[in-house]
Formats: structure tokens, sequence, C-alpha cells
């Protein structure tokens, strides 16, 4: 059973839903779903690490509350899904496991471990474990008998994507989920509806989904599951509480990899730290108050530098095919309003320095022999000049009325702005000093 991440001590089995697979089917009756009885398509379970974000939504904000890393590990024998917890400014993470038949599905064992409280639970012939709640020091030794066949309240979820699902499909799945406060630890999660819809990702695109809505018995939430049509990847879940509550819950893409370069961090790391050059520069723009046809062409170029400032942020990218690359993507994602994001281990191979005087200077040091991407975005202040029709006068003579000219003056206006410098600079021998200048004229 699966629960919003306000009731902590079921959060994770929501999670469990990520990269599901399945053929197609047809089935427009509610049918009760038992582990054995089943065509789970276990072939198409992916091994894998995966990671969401879960977020509380009021008035329309978004406000991330914990995050979830999945760990599954799909076997023809086993299924293991190991979930670690983190909720925003909370301390330890809390750590579920959940090991299913990998064919059936039947539950073998499951474990929660977190500050509040210990539960660990074997499946078989009956169902045998303790419950430690670590404020109270209360030990709840579990021996409860097995009358009929069911699925673990933190698996099933996982589920969901491997059922035939199609318009108009409906179902109900017997789950058990262990609580103190039970009385029944045996409930039914209940598939009313089975729709069509889309799901569009920030990075990927828009996706078809199922939209799979779910009834729990045991807590009176309802959920709806963007299943994809085509892979079975759980994009997004939307719980809606019994106490007005809603969660959204976010796919991070973590996989995600559109690259076709290798990245070598070890290569990539030495450009920028093991060697003897350095690039010895300066950056500034020049304003031309040019309007119109002469925009961004410095006529007579009589204008003063306008030197970045000191402590003004300068970036040096190793230019190699694998960040030509990234540019390039992301040159191509911009047109249709989207972003890749630069992989963390790429990302600690970016050096940054700062200006460090008056006049704009600053500098890199021990670099490698290769080509280097420096970019910077400076602030400078720009004048324009315009200019304006403030009347018109009439002629005439000897009463006849001859035509109108117009009265214009020249205007001048200040503003504040910001414009990005780049420029690709290539070291060709180590210990050398390489000059060059970020400039703008605007």
């Amino acid at each position: 059973m699966i629960i919003h991440p306000f009731k902590y001590s079921r959060v994770p089995g929501i999670f469990f839903t990520l990269i599901l697979l399945i053929t197609a089917g047809l089935c427009n009756a509610q049918v009760a779903l038992t582990p054995g009885k089943i065509p789970f398509e276990t072939k198409y379970l992916k091994t894998g690490k995966y990671e969401m974000g879960c977020y509380i939504v009021d008035g329309g904000r978004e406000t991330e509350i914990s995050s979830f890393i999945i760990d599954i590990n799909a076997n023809k024998e086993t299924m293991s899904i190991v979930t670690t917890l983190n909720l925003v400014g909370a301390g330890d993470p809390r750590i579920d496991t959940i090991i299913s038949d990998g064919k059936t599905f039947t539950p073998l064992y499951r474990s929660s471990f977190n500050d509040k409280y210990e539960l660990m639970l074997n499946y078989g012939k009956e169902v045998t474990g303790y419950h430690y709640d670590k404020q109270s020091r209360k030990k709840r030794v579990i021996k409860e008998p097995v009358n009929e066949a069911f699925f673990d309240g933190y698996c099933y979820p996982y589920l969901l994507g491997l059922l035939p699902l199609a318009s108009g499909y409906s179902a109900s799945m017997p789950v058990y989920d262990y609580r103190p406060e039970n009385t029944v630890n045996l409930k039914k999660a209940i598939i009313e509806e089975v729709t069509s819809g889309m799901y569009t990702s920030s990075l990927t695109g828009a996706h078809k989904v199922w939209l799979v809505t779910v009834f729990e018995q045991a807590t009176n939430d309802k959920y709806v599951y963007y299943i994809d049509k085509e892979t079975r990847r759980l994009w997004k879940v939307d719980i809606f509480s019994n106490a007005g509550q809603h969660i959204l819950m976010v796919d991070r893409e973590t996989d995600f990899n559109p690259f076709k370069s290798t990245f070598d961090k070890v290569a990539t790391m030495k450009l920028i730290k093991s060697g003897s050059a350095v690039i010895s520069g300066q950056v500034y723009a020049k304003d031309n108050e040019n309007e119109g046809m002469l925009s961004g062409i410095a006529v007579i170029n009589i204008n003063k530098k306008q030197y970045a400032r000191a402590g003004t942020s300068i970036v040096l990218i190793p230019y190699t095919d694998f960040f030509k690359e990234w540019i390039k993507l992301n040159e191509a994602s911009r047109k249709k309003g989207r972003a890749v994001p630069l992989p963390k281990e790429a990302a600690e191979c970016i050096k940054t320095t700062t200006v460090y005087d008056d006049k704009g200077h600053f500098e890199f040091v021990n670099l490698m022999p290769g080509d280097y991407l420096i970019f910077a975005e400076i602030g400078y202040v720009h004048t324009s000049r315009r200019t304006e029709v403030v009347g018109y006068t009439d002629t005439y003579v000897n009463g006849l009325y001859q035509g109108t000219s117009e009265n214009t003056t020249v205007r001048s206006y200040v503003g504040n702005t910001s414009a990005t410098v780049k420029k690709v600079v290539k070291i060709e021998k180590e210990g050398e000093t390489v000059e060059v200048k970020l400039k703008k004229t605007l």
C-alpha cells in the first residue's frame, strides 16, 4: 500500500512503478488480480537506479519536500527494490527493501529502517517479523496467518505498468501493509479507471500516457499514475489525500543521456589542473550609441571601454568533443523551449575565476595544451541617441500653403543592460601564456 509523503511510515511504495513494460491487451470489466494469476511480462523488467522528486502543491505553487532514490534489481528468481528517502531538512535517510518472487511477485521479504522505527517481515505460510518503535521503545512481534494470496503494499504500484492497460480497464488487487494501529492489514487497491493522456517532460518532450486512477481502501487516498504507453515508464503521480492535500511526484530522469560522445572525467580534469600554461585576459564592452541600421557597428569607435567589474565571474570550459556536443544540443533544444542539463561529473570539470581589478583583467592557470571556451556575462551602461519629432511647421507663400516640415531634436537615453561575451582560445604548448581580449561592441 502506498501513501503520500506526509504519512512518513509508507512513502517509498509509490516509486516502484518506474520503467514498466508490457504487451497490449484489453479488459473492460473489473477483475480481481492475485499473484500467479496475472500474465506479467517479466522480461520487460529493467535493473537500474532512478530518482523521483516529491512536491506539495498549494495554490498552484510546488514546494519540494523529499527525493527518492530507487534501486531495482530484477532477475528470473526475484525482484528486489531498495529505496532511499531523503526528506528536505531531515537528518538520516530512510531505507526500505522489498523482495518478491521474480515470476508471480508473491512477497518474500520487506524491511524498513529509519529514525522512528524498524520493521522486518518474512512472508510464507505466515507473515512473521517484528515492529520496533524507537520513541516508545516498544517492540511488537508479528505472527499472522496467510489465508489468501496478496501483494505487498510497497510492491503493487510497480506492477501497475505490467498490466494489460487500455481505456476502460479496471481491476482490484489485494495488498498487505502492516501498521501497528491496524485491525486488518489486508485490504484492496482498486484501479477505478484508465484513460489516455499526455505528459510533457522538460528534457524529452511530449509522451502519450495512460492515466491510471487508483483508490486505496486502507487510506481513502486517490492516486493518478502517468504511465508511458510505449515504455510503461512512470513519469508522474498526483496524490489526492482524504485530508485535502495534493502531492505531486515527478521522475527526475537522472538516466537521461542524449550524448553520443563519451565523457572522460580523468582526462578532462587533467586539462584544467595538470598543465603549466596560462590564459591571461581582459573583458570589456564598448557602447557605440547607434540605433537602427547602425546598431552594433562602432562607426567612429570613440566611446570609452566599459570594463567588467572586479568580481565578475569568468567561465572556462575544456572545448572537447563532449562539451561541443553539449553546446550544440542546447542550441537545438532552446528552440523548443527546453535545455539539456550537464552531467554532474562533467560540470565538475568547468573552471571559473573572477575579474581581479578595475580594468577587467582575469587569468586561468595550470592548463594543458588544448582548446578552451571562455565566456562571461558583463553589465554595462548603454547610451541610446534617437532623433525625435517634437513638432511641425507649415509654410505659406502669399497666403498659399507650400508644405509642412518636421521639427526634430536628438535625445539621449541611458540604461543598464548586460551582454554575453565568449571566445575559443587555443593553447599550443606547455608553459606558454596566451593573451586574450573578451570584448563586445554594442
